[in-house]
């Protein structure tokens, strides 16, 4: 746009007028980091034109993203001395294993948000970006034999595209199924869930996680795979 700053430009691709979430991390980046990141990506697509090679873009893709949601002085950001521990009480081959995660995953036509943001499209979610982090979490139940064109992604947090395409990506049903069949688990619970990671995180610890947590139990899962997107 006339007039516009290298700076507002990266802005305005996290939640701003050019919305891309696949590169909203160049905000985080700064300035110089993205600017060389853009200069080094233009020159690789002239590289790909000639190999047909896409496998250093995808590396230069993830490698920045790594750098601007780690920067140097902050390793240790998400790192814990310790965490929560639970001992299995007898071999996973043995155990009923479920499956939960915050990929906004959900079969079609169901409800699949809290009802105030339920009916607004995967566009239009990311220009009410505010109202999801400030909604009450909502749990959607997954059958676990349900199929691949049965099931949507609805989440403005991240570039779903490669969600929709194979869910196994964030919500590995599928492989799940699999380690059942090989006897890795005893058993792969029937109804996987999944909720909008991008919601209030007060209410989601101290209210719905518990109360999350005690359904499953109730439902006989012994063990537990959590995704995190």
């Amino acid at each position: 746009m006339p007039g516009e700053s290298f700076s507002e430009y990266i802005n305005s691709l996290s939640y701003g007028s050019r919305t891309d979430l696949l590169f909203k991390w160049l905000k985080n980046a700064g300035e110089e980091s993205a600017e060389q990141f853009i200069q080094e990506l233009l020159a690789e697509l002239g590289e790909v034109v000639d190999t047909g090679d896409l496998s250093t873009l995808f590396n230069m893709i993830y490698e920045g993203q790594l750098a601007a949601y780690s920067p140097p002085g902050e390793e240790t950001r998400w790192q814990y001395d310790d965490a929560p521990f639970a001992k299995l009480s007898k071999p996973l081959s043995e155990m009923r294993v479920g499956l939960l995660t915050s990929s906004g995953h959900h079969v079609l036509g169901e409800p699949h948000a809290p009802p105030e943001l339920n009916d607004y499209t995967q566009e239009e979610a990311t220009e009410h970006i505010g109202e999801y982090g400030r909604a009450k979490p909502f749990l959607s139940a997954v059958p676990t034999d349900a199929p691949q064109e049965k099931l949507g992604v609805h989440q403005p947090g991240y570039d779903i595209r490669a969600a929709l395409k194979d869910r196994n990506t964030v919500m590995p049903i599928d492989r799940m199924n699999e380690l059942e069949t090989e006897g890795v688990i005893g058993e792969f619970a029937q109804t996987a869930y999944s909720f909008i990671g991008l919601t209030s995180q007060i209410r989601l610890t101290k209210e719905d996680a518990p109360a999350w947590a005690e359904r499953v139990r109730d439902e006989g899962w012994e063990a537990a795979v959590l995704v995190p997107v």
